[in-house]
């Protein structure tokens, strides 16, 4: 068991954003120096709604590229649906949960109020995540708010598992990660950037004139008095999103006054950020040998960390 493993898998359910750079593919990079990561493309969870199969294929494409072009082939890049042991431990752990936790999930009532009918994958997705966690025995999960009942599910799964059938699991620890960058929707600052595409959500591959025209767009308020330019959630949500991405890429507001001057200092710390990421998934694209072989050698050993422990997941259980 290796406390100093590190486990973050991101969906493939649209572009990737200014969001998931700052918030998480960054500081994924920053935790490769001090720990040994797996970095995974978790496919199978974007199944969980209804999706273009075609435009699914590509987009776990562009993110795998996206992933190597921030860094993150020092690491152990792995595609989700390539690693048999996530989906066949998902099955045993069905075994051991119960409908009713699973109609607890605050994600699940969310995703199906108002909706005639989900997709079972939908009600079962937090045992797949449980699977996810479990297959890598980490004894430590950094986890947000959101997923925060998840983790509790995946720890009473694990704990029920061992108590029932024998010490198979490591009990995960739920550890509150660093304050990462929290970039909101330039349209509606109230909301997260999504990964679906809006006027406000700021691509990672975008190229400057499209982020020069998503910044000049971006929501902010009537105020124009001497102080306008200054953080306030409540009272100025767009200005302050625009004050934290302008710090999280590395500018500084100091001597702004007006929103135009914050606007064009945004503008340009996003793209000063973004286009080496961009130039670089260009040429990976253009070229697709080295991501493939990242990919390959990563779902390879992703492969050979979980079969053992599937393996003893299924003889405890009586497989």
């Amino acid at each position: 068991m290796d406390r100093s493993r590190r486990l973050s898998l991101l969906t493939p359910s649209g572009r990737l954003t200014l969001g998931n750079y700052l918030g998480a593919l960054r500081p994924m990079a920053e935790q490769q120096a001090r720990a040994d990561c797996f970095y995974g493309i978790s496919d199978l969870h974007a199944l969980t709604v209804a999706h273009d199969p075609a435009t699914l294929r590509a987009t776990v494409a562009e993110q795998a590229a996206v992933m190597v072009a921030v860094g993150l082939d020092r690491s152990t890049v792995f595609v989700q649906s390539r690693v048999p042991a996530h989906a066949r431990l998902a099955q045993l752990l069905e075994c051991v949960v119960t409908t009713g936790e699973l109609g607890r999930m605050i994600q699940f009532r969310t995703k199906g109020r108002g909706v005639a009918s989900t997709r079972t994958s939908l009600l079962t997705y937090p045992v797949l995540m449980a699977a996810d966690i479990l297959l890598y025995r980490a004894e430590q999960v950094p986890v947000g708010e959101d997923q925060r009942q998840h983790v509790e599910l995946t720890r009473d799964l694990a704990a029920r598992f061992n108590a029932t059938y024998g010490p198979v699991f490591t009990v995960p620890e739920m550890t509150t990660p660093p304050v990462g960058a929290r970039v909101m929707d330039l349209a509606d600052p109230t909301t997260k950037m999504s990964k679906s595409s809006t006027p406000g959500s700021i691509g990672i591959l975008d190229d400057p004139d499209t982020i020069r025209r998503k910044v000049a767009r971006a929501v902010t308020d009537s105020d124009v008095g001497p102080d306008a330019v200054r953080p306030d959630r409540d009272a100025k949500p767009g200005i302050t999103n625009l004050l934290d991405v302008l710090a999280a890429c590395g500018g500084s507001a100091a001597g702004i006054t007006t929103y135009g001057a914050l606007k064009a200092a945004v503008t340009d710390a996003v793209v000063a950020e973004l286009e080496p990421v961009r130039r670089r998934c260009a040429e990976l694209v253009a070229d697709r040998t080295h991501v493939s072989d990242v990919v390959d050698r990563g779902t390879a050993r992703a492969c050979a960390v979980t079969e053992p422990v599937l393996a003893a997941a299924a003889a405890a259980i009586g497989l």
